[in-house]
């Protein structure tokens, strides 16, 4: 996604908090002869959100200098298998792992083990629940994401009783969570609860669901919805994939243009439904500024004793073609020049 749209994305890779470790840290491989090595651990393989994110960290590994490990979920929530991934990499020697945890709260207890032995963990895109659970998270601001699709939502339907689906993520995944609460706020409902396991109380929302955001899923989570609420008329969903699937359920019925859907994520694909007028709007955000920031993080870490901290924000833009006053927004010429997959 570091397109000349985007040059933005890496100025500045070297600024970021830091504090110093302690002398007493054990030399870096480099330092003993060797290659430094450091961990990417994604939710899965196949989302084009990771792949992006893997090719961005190789990228600039390569460029620092480090020899990355990879390894993944078999699937969107597979806390066992990122368990045993990190334990892998701890075994090989990484200098740190960063890792876009599938269960925000039960990676903890490997997470702890990690740090433990010495290794910096980063969270990428997802962070961890408690936050600080992780030396430093390097993530777009999902509340925002969500927060500014649902400003638009609102500014697009003005005029319109609101009857909203919601098709979420999953329970207890942070991302999901805050996408979901941003959107809420965003559109001005008072009621805001955490995922579809516990939708909002408000009549402005008439259904909610939970996709793992998964493009069959959402096709079948918007279906349900139609037999609930056949005169729905917004559509929030937690990815692009989610949105193309209830677009498919929408135009079986011949509602595709009576009902408005809005998104995150910013992948090319989405980019491409929301410039053919399948998505009216997304919250676009940047995998590979995430991975780059994270893996030189790991570089500073193990070349200089230097361990970064905190949250750093990497951005997100709303991509719309049909923008609405009082809602910043850039249109999809902008969104093609800058987004992954």
């Amino acid at each position: 996604m570091i397109r000349s749209g985007l040059t933005f994305a890496l100025i500045g890779v070297l600024a970021f908090a830091a504090t110093a470790c302690g002398e007493g840290s054990r030399k870096s491989e480099t330092e003993q002869g060797g290659t430094t090595k450091v961990g990417l651990i994604t939710k899965t393989q196949t989302n084009p959100f990771f792949v992006k994110m893997k090719e961005g960290a190789q990228k600039q590994a390569t460029a620092d200098g480090l020899s990355l490990m990879t390894a993944a979920g078999k699937f969107d929530g597979d806390n066992e298998g990122q368990v045993t991934a990190i334990e892998n990499m701890v075994a090989a020697g990484v200098k740190g792992i960063l890792i876009t945890p599938s269960d925000t709260k039960a990676i903890i207890p490997a997470i702890a083990k990690a740090r433990a032995k010495g290794v910096l963990v980063v969270a990428l895109d997802t962070p961890t629940d408690p936050q600080d659970a992780t030396d430093a998270l390097f993530a777009t601001d999902n509340f925002k994401a969500g927060e500014l699709i649902g400003q638009y939502a609102k500014a697009k339907t003005a005029g319109q009783t609101p009857k909203i689906a919601m098709l979420d993520l999953a329970p207890g995944v942070s991302v999901g969570t805050l996408r979901h609460n941003g959107f809420l706020k965003g559109f001005g409902v008072t009621a805001v609860d955490a995922s579809a396991s516990a939708p909002a109380t408000s009549k402005e929302v008439v259904c909610a669901a939970d996709t793992g955001g998964d493009q069959a899923k959402g096709q079948t989570a918007m279906e349900n919805c139609l037999q609930k609420a056949p005169d729905l008329n917004i559509v929030y969903t937690i990815n692009e994939p989610a949105a193309l699937g209830a677009y498919t359920a929408l135009k079986a019925k011949g509602l595709e243009k009576k009902v408005l859907v809005v998104s995150v994520d910013g992948g090319c694909t989405g980019v491409k439904g929301v410039k053919d007028g399948q998505i009216a709007a997304t919250s676009q955000q940047y995998p590979l500024k995430m991975a780059a920031l994270g893996v030189n993080a790991v570089a500073k870490f193990a070349k200089e004793g230097v361990k970064v901290s905190g949250y750093t924000d990497t951005g997100v833009t709303l991509v719309t073609d049909q923008s609405v006053a009082g809602v910043d927004a850039k249109d999809t010429t902008f969104g093609l020049e800058n987004c992954w997959g």
